[in-house]
């Protein structure tokens, strides 16, 4: 009970450093340091040209200088290094720029010869007439080759125009250079022509230099060879001379080829004594691999 009773010594308090006094000290220790700086400053520019504020900003300067130029040894590999891979980066990005814009000039350039070529052929299309003879009422329907032949066994292609345009089956289809055959197949858009070198074909033509008649017809070889049957010994023919479509009727059948169409030249005359007929060779002007667009001659009077 004494034990209980006895009074308690309590420890005193222990004092902590107030946060409002360390606030207050930072905020004296800046204002302190902002005065300084102003009052430097002000002394500075007040200061003449060799006075003691440009002496001790001089020494200061040179103190500092080998720091400076220490720093400045360190630092420039790492700018030099990041120039290089910046510049790296820029030459890459200009370099694909610029085969892009290479490629995209190279398909312009492209397209634009496509364009010429295609409107010079246009253009010789428009001015094109159909040779003088029978039928002498004749139109010309232009057409681009949609599917040229893929082989030599092939002697078809298909043109981009058909019913709609007046184009018939029996319709004669030429370019400006010469005959390419006739018109085998038709649709509302789209015909198939049978080429001059195939098999089926066979044309009346004419010798223009000889005056001999005979028949154009494919080569035995194939391919674009071209051979004139039916013609007659006593026709003088040279190599050289020109072969055009005759025109010819039989009674009231007219040919369907019009007269004058160039078919080719004579390569090649034989003649042996046991032959009825002249054996030439001739080549034609069409080169049928390259044809690309085409002209359908179709009557006046016929219209879509």
């Amino acid at each position: 009970m004494a034990v209980l009773g006895s009074p308690v010594q309590r420890a005193a308090p222990q004092k902590f450093p107030s946060r409002n006094g360390t606030v207050l000290k930072r905020r004296v220790v800046v204002g302190v340091l902002v005065l300084l700086s102003l009052l430097m400053t002000t002394l500075y520019f007040r200061d003449p040209p060799n006075g003691g504020m440009h002496a001790v900003q001089d020494a200061g300067a040179t103190v500092l200088r080998p720091f400076q130029v220490a720093a400045e040894r360190v630092v420039r590999p790492f700018r030099d290094a990041y120039g290089y891979f910046s510049g790296l980066v820029h030459a890459k990005s200009e370099a694909e720029r610029l085969l892009a814009e290479n490629e995209r000039l190279r398909q312009e350039a492209t397209q634009y010869r496509s364009a010429w070529e295609e409107n010079k052929t246009l253009r010789e299309y428009v001015d094109y007439r159909a040779p003088k003879g029978y039928p002498a009422d004749l139109r010309s329907v232009a057409a681009a080759v949609i599917t040229a032949p893929f082989s030599q066994y092939e002697q078809q292609l298909v043109i981009s125009a058909g019913s709609g345009a007046g184009v018939r089956v029996g319709d004669p289809v030429a370019t400006p250079a010469g005959l390419v055959g006739r018109v085998t197949e038709v649709s509302e858009g789209t015909a198939q022509v049978t080429l001059l070198t195939d098999r089926s074909t066979a044309v009346s033509a004419e010798v223009l230099e000889a005056g001999a008649v005979g028949l154009v017809k494919s080569g035995r070889s194939g391919g674009d060879t071209l051979v004139v049957d039916l013609v007659k010994k006593k026709f003088v023919v040279d190599r050289g001379d020109r072969i055009i479509t005759a025109g010819s009727r039989v009674g009231e059948l007219p040919s369907i080829y019009p007269r004058g169409i160039p078919i080719g030249e004579v390569t090649f005359v034989n003649q042996s004594d046991t032959d009825v007929h002249k054996r030439i060779q001739i080549e034609p002007y069409v080169d049928f691999d390259e044809v690309d667009s085409v002209i359908v001659l179709v009557p006046k009077e016929r219209r879509p």
